[in-house]
């Protein structure tokens, strides 16, 4: 009795498949893997252009508001956001005016960021007419939990952080 050159390879065809859907599997695991990293640099991406956005929305609520940057109304906004002076539908002063805008500029933050908030800070040493100043607005890029203040870049205790100087 002899033996055909067929009777050899019984099962090794299927060997061959599985061995293929194993290595197919690794490689669509591996594109799930870059589509999440993907997805999650997009929407840290889009909280950046959100947070360049703030920035510049209390910019120029500064620049709408000059008498109130000469009074020195701008000068320490906190992360704290006060209760709404309720004088937009009749006449604000200056300094009213600056309570509202950090009063909006602030819940727009917490609205548009995750545990987003901002502060404006005058530079040290500068003076009207060139009064220099510092808009941070912070969020938690990460989501996990961090409220740290210090904008040190580490996102295990700091939230993330975006300054712009600015000269009104």
């Amino acid at each position: 009795m002899t033996r055909s050159p067929h009777s050899f390879a019984q099962g090794f065809t299927l060997l061959e498949v599985l061995i293929a859907i194993v290595v197919l599997s690794f490689g669509l695991l591996g594109l799930a893997g870059i589509q999440a990293a993907g997805v999650r640099n997009t929407h840290s991406a889009n909280l950046r252009t959100l947070a360049v956005h703030q920035a510049y929305d209390m910019a120029e609520r500064m620049r709408a508001n000059v008498d109130g940057v000469q009074a020195g109304s701008y000068d320490a906004i906190g992360i704290n956001t006060p209760s709404d002076p309720g004088c937009i539908s009749s006449t604000c002063t200056p300094a009213n005016l600056a309570i509202y805008d950090h009063f909006a500029w602030n819940s727009n933050n917490g609205n548009m960021l995750p545990s987003g908030r901002g502060t404006v800070a005058a530079i040290a040493g500068t003076a009207a007419p060139n009064k220099a100043y510092i808009i941070t607005v912070m969020w938690d890029d990460y989501r996990t939990g961090v409220i740290g203040t210090d904008c040190s870049g580490d996102p295990a205790t700091d939230l993330t952080c975006f300054q712009v100087t600015f000269r009104p």
